[in-house]
């Protein structure tokens, strides 16, 4: 098992439809983390900064980061973009964070 974190950047004003879209997560989308070893993922929201910072367990390899080329998380990634700060392909701007600290 590895932690993954990292930051993304939510457009000012769009907060509540950022939770509602989350709120109403698709299945497939759900299901498609969940069969690649994703679990335990929690996304933080900092009013101050509108900066979004996510956490998540993964078992094996593959973060939701490297999923790019999934047709579902393509579809999610246009869905979003509107909301939040994207590159050319309608991903989001996600910077990776390093772990520096742990406590068990």
């Amino acid at each position: 098992m590895k932690r993954e974190a990292f930051k993304m950047y939510l457009k000012p004003g769009c907060e509540a439809e950022y939770e509602k879209r989350h709120n109403e997560i698709w299945p497939e989308l759900k299901k498609l983390l969940s069969d690649n070893g994703i679990y335990d993922y929690s996304i933080f929201w900092d009013k101050e900064t509108n900066i979004l910072f996510a956490c998540q367990k993964v078992r094996g390899e593959e973060s939701s980061q490297d999923m790019g080329t999934n047709p579902i998380v393509q579809k999610w990634w246009d869905y979003m973009a509107d909301i939040m700060d994207t590159n050319p392909d309608n991903s989001p701007v996600s910077i990776p964070l390093q772990e520096v600290f742990r406590m068990e």
